[in-house]
């Protein structure tokens, strides 16, 4: 089964017609807002794992593009000003997309969600929430906007309670995936407002693996260390493809219903930066050359490790790194979500898993802000991934990353 959760956070310490612009009427429908809206996604998604494998370069990597997006978008939304101006230029918005075709996509893809989530092929839970202080004055028409979205808490005569209140909802939709997702630290007196996004897919394979087939063999981490690990084999017809602008031979194993599928990527085992070369490798466009190439089924013999991976990532630096810092700067801007002054992020963390074993798949994350010879023979049709690769769970329909990381070392 695969599993995945994911949810993402932002804290904030203190904090009609005419919402966004001056006249918010005058800004005319764009069809395409909801394509451009994916694309720009994708940009800012290579570039997160890009600036993650920088920060996290020796151990497994696992997080939520599509969660630490949604959580930021909800800050684009709240904010204006500079704080607006950063946060279009990291979150790789384009020019062509305002904040009223912006949200119209939004919450276009958000009814879309709820309604294709009926299908009995996979699930996938995405929601986002504004938690704010119950006395913070939340303009009227950015709540006409994202009523849905926002909660009225007491944080300041009882903190505890609020994050509890917040952890709860975090695990409900992460179906107890992502627990305490806010550390004991993260709410105080103080705090006025926490933007949050939880996510959980699960799917189950196209083509499982049989449970009589895993067995135990060794995957290399480095050319000095070797352990082992449950390997799951099977022989079926796959999508699978030598890249070399990317550096990788790339096998593609659909989820049933073939909405979503999980992509590897394992570099030549004789390169010893290879999952860093392609990380760096990944742009949209090569992506986007892969997940569109039907020419590459064949009978491929598979053999991928059996794992579970939880990690929590300190995402401040990181969004820092990539031009978001005025997210936590004293004179950031969110005046699109209140005239108050004084509100700003303390701090952002994200927290995910994800559970891979031979029926499928099940994910969840959570973001918060506040010399061995290779073991794998020359026939191509064989796809062997016994040391470290890139993994992407990658939703057809909306050109979308759900999840990805790096699988390096068991033991971590």
């Amino acid at each position: 089964m695969w599993k995945l959760a994911v949810v993402s956070c932002l804290f904030l310490a203190t904090v009609n017609s005419q919402c966004f612009y001056k006249d918010d009427s005058s800004k005319k429908l764009n069809p395409e807002a909801r394509t451009t809206l994916y694309r720009g996604q994708l940009e800012f998604t290579l570039n997160l794992f890009n600036s993650i494998n920088e920060a996290v370069s020796d151990d497994n990597i696992f997080f939520s593009p599509f969660s630490v997006y949604h959580a930021l978008l909800l800050a684009y939304f709240a904010s204006g000003e500079q704080t607006e101006r950063a946060l279009k230029e990291s979150l790789k918005i384009s020019d062509k997309l305002d904040k009223i075709n912006l949200m119209t996509a939004y919450k276009v893809d958000k009814r879309s969600r709820l309604f294709n989530n009926n299908s009995d092929s996979y699930e996938f839970n995405n929601a986002n929430k504004i938690f704010v202080e119950q006395t913070l004055a939340v303009r009227q028409c950015f709540f006409d906007l994202m009523g849905e979205e926002i909660d009225k808490l007491n944080f300041r005569e009882n903190p505890k309670g609020s994050r509890q209140m917040i952890n709860d909802w975090v695990a409900r939709l992460t179906k107890n995936n992502i627990k305490d997702l806010l550390p004991h630290d993260a709410i105080s007196h103080v705090s006025k407002v926490v933007l949050a996004n939880a996510a959980y897919f699960k799917g189950v394979w196209a083509s499982k693996f049989p449970v009589e087939r895993t067995k135990k063999q060794v995957f290399f981490v480095s050319e000095t260390r070797q352990t082992l690990v449950p390997f799951m084999r099977q022989k079926g017809t796959f999508h699978y493809m030598v890249n070399d602008d990317i550096g990788a031979q790339i096998l593609q194993l659909p989820y049933k219903g073939h909405d979503v599928s999980m992509y590897i990527l394992l570099p030549p085992y004789s390169m010893k930066e290879g999952v860093d070369s392609i990380i760096a490798k990944l742009t949209p466009e090569r992506l986007a050359a892969v997940v569109e190439d039907d020419d590459m089924s064949r009978e491929v013999l598979v053999e991928i490790p059996k794992f579970t991976v939880e990690k929590s990532l300190p995402l401040k630096p990181i969004l820092e790194a990539m031009g978001v810092g005025d997210l936590f700067e004293a004179t950031s801007n969110f005046s699109t979500l209140t005239q108050d002054p004084g509100v700003i992020f303390d701090d952002a963390v994200h927290k995910a898993k994800i559970q891979i074993d031979e029926e499928g798949t099940v994910a969840a994350a959570a973001t918060a802000a506040f010399g061995f010879r290779s073991s794998r023979p020359a026939d191509p049709s064989i796809f062997i991934a016994n040391f470290p690769f890139v993994y992407i769970v990658y939703e057809h329909p909306t050109n979308s990353v759900l999840f990805m990381g790096v699988y390096r070392d068991p033991k971590k």
